[in-house]
């Protein structure tokens, strides 16, 4: 488990105000200023070829992720994406977890219901295996 996780938390108009600030700056800056700058470059060569026609924002933009996707396609170090179920916790670490939701949970009441509902479902589990198992010893005590 990870020891220095954070959560980033928006809060608020206020927040949402800036989440959505950052995320218009980020597009501009990766995605817009790119593109712009390929239809700047592609019109100025164009003007000095012959038979070459310009190009818009939109291209401009088409151009970029043209780039873009074949920097990766020809990069050296091959990008792998891989999914996979992740492997379960050990018991220590499900008991920090479980540790660390029950602390929250004294300050956040949705948290304390789900947490109640969750210790609720582990009971009625360890009840009906240990019924299951009741009736099996009954069941082999009968056959025998």
């Amino acid at each position: 488990m990870k020891k220095n996780f954070n959560v980033i938390q928006i809060r608020g108009i206020k927040g949402l105000i800036i989440a959505i600030g950052v995320g218009i700056c980020l597009a501009a800056g990766f995605i817009l200023f790119p593109g712009y700058v390929c239809m700047y470059c592609w019109n100025f060569v164009a003007k000095y070829a012959v038979n070459m026609p310009s190009i818009g924002i939109i291209q401009g933009l088409l151009l970029w992720g043209i780039i873009v996707a074949s920097y990766f396609i020809l990069k050296k170090d091959k990008v792998v994406v891989c999914f996979k179920t992740p492997e379960g916790l050990s018991e220590e670490e499900l008991k920090a977890v479980f540790e660390d939701v029950k602390k929250q949970a004294s300050e956040d009441p949705v948290l304390k219901s789900m947490l109640k509902a969750r210790e609720a479902e582990l009971k009625l589990k360890i009840s009906e295996t240990q019924t299951n198992n009741q009736e099996e010893d009954e069941t082999t005590e009968a056959k025998k």
